[in-house]
């Protein structure tokens, strides 16, 4: 191996750590608590390292949103691979995602609340979040109904899983409705 692909890799494997603190950090913390002086210490590396790598907490929330749309597309995939049909597989897909969106709400808030510098329904998107989106597509697609565009239904399915996912974390929604609403959902919005 030469000492460029040495170096390549030694990069890659720190970047790979800052965002992984960075995300532990905020899940045990909250964001607020992620600072690259308190990621620097953590990483054991000294904050012009960290900035080699990302030019602020921005990007690094950017870094962790992407990862987080891979991890949530990657989840979305499985279950709705397992289904029988395609009521149990959009119920599926919808319980994948809050399940996500509860178990990551640091990452969720990475992908959805907070700016991470990532552009959103845009030629300039990401392909972590077009991918993720595609993820949703596959399964809610072909339950859009005669007439209806099925990126449009998607971007109401997904916008009403991403309200209940975000209401419940608030505590404006008691979380023993959840599966209530899942299948109220899925019958009348995607009515199958």
């Amino acid at each position: 191996m030469s000492v460029q692909e040495r170096k390549e890799r030694e990069r890659a494997a720190r970047e790979r750590l800052i965002v992984a603190t960075a995300r532990e950090l905020a899940e045990q913390q909250g964001w607020d608590a992620v600072t690259t002086r308190r990621l620097a210490e953590r990483i054991e590396y000294s904050q012009p390292v960290l900035y080699s790598h990302f030019r602020g907490k921005r990007e690094i929330i950017g870094a962790v949103a992407l990862q987080g749309a891979a991890e949530m597309a990657a989840a979305v995939r499985a279950v709705a691979s397992s289904a029988n049909s395609p009521r149990e597989r959009v119920a599926a897909l919808a319980r994948a995602y809050l399940d996500f969106a509860e178990r990551n709400p640091a990452v969720y808030d990475a992908m959805f609340q907070l700016d991470g510098g990532l552009a959103f329904a845009d030629e300039d998107t990401p392909e972590p979040l077009k991918d993720a989106f595609a993820a949703l597509l596959e399964s809610l697609g072909e339950v859009a109904g005669d007439g209806v565009h099925p990126g449009l239904f998607t971007e109401v399915f997904w916008a009403a899983l991403h309200g209940l996912a975000t209401l419940t974390r608030s505590g404006r929604l008691p979380p023993e409705y959840t599966e209530p609403r899942v299948e109220l959902l899925v019958d009348r919005l995607a009515k199958l």
